[in-house]
């Protein structure tokens, strides 16, 4: 049991130290400045390789983990840092700052990041996520998105949250069950001044703080309308 929790404890420990280290990389690059990047990547990515136009319609809220970070040694781990926005009176809401860590079991060793992109399909799922605090596939049901811009979320139609990562300029389902999201409340007070709860940023009523919110959100703005076309 003790040798169980040391693994446990080395594994977050990679992966904080990993993180960091990417942070550091990356100067003053921020995180919001990075969720925008990877947006407006997932935008210009070729039709065959890309989110289906139904999904990016359809999406009530999208939740952008840029730099996933993902350390294995017996024990499985994934911890990252993103911004969520929601649909609200016509428009998207200001981002709201989240954390999302998940731990597996395996017979697995290595270690690599990724972006990641979760898209809301449903209204229980939006809910649940403007609670601030969600187990995906458990509280949520979560499915691996398809991919082409031609192909149909029908795969995952009664999922809640269609999940993707980005690997080698394409993107490609990827599952997130077990992982537990929250509201990050030190981003969210260094943001907006006050940690406001999700719920109140999600639903529209918040303004959006800074230029680089908004670069963020017009990008997905800007995705749905691409998709549109």
């Amino acid at each position: 049991m003790k040798a169980a929790i040391l693994a446990i404890l080395l594994c977050l420990g990679t992966l904080v130290w990993a993180q960091d280290t990417d942070d550091k990389n990356n100067g003053n690059m921020s995180e919001l400045q990075e969720a925008t990047q990877t947006v407006q990547h997932m935008s210009a990515s070729a039709g065959d390789k890309g989110i289906p136009n139904e999904v990016l319609e359809g999406a009530k809220c999208v939740a952008v983990i840029p730099k996933l970070t993902k350390g294995a040694f017996i024990v499985g781990g994934e911890h990252g840092t993103g911004v969520a926005t929601c649909r609200a009176n016509g428009t998207w809401s200001a981002p709201a700052p989240f954390e999302l860590s998940g731990l597996s079991w395996g017979a697995q060793i290595g270690g690599k990041t990724t972006d990641l992109l979760m898209f809301i399909m449903n209204e229980k799922g939006m809910q649940d996520l403007m609670a601030g605090h969600v187990k995906v596939g458990a509280d949520v049901s979560a499915a691996a998105g398809p991919v082409g811009r031609s192909a149909s979320a029908d795969a995952g139609y009664k999922a809640g949250i269609l999940t993707y990562s980005s690997s080698k300029g394409a993107f490609i389902g990827a599952s997130l069950n077990g992982a537990e999201l929250r509201q990050d409340h030190k981003a969210t007070k260094a943001w907006y001044g006050d940690d406001i709860p999700f719920k109140e940023i999600l639903s529209g009523t918040v303004k959006i703080p800074n230029e680089q919110a908004r670069a963020f959100v017009n990008a997905v703005q800007n995705a749905k309308q691409t998709a549109m076309r």
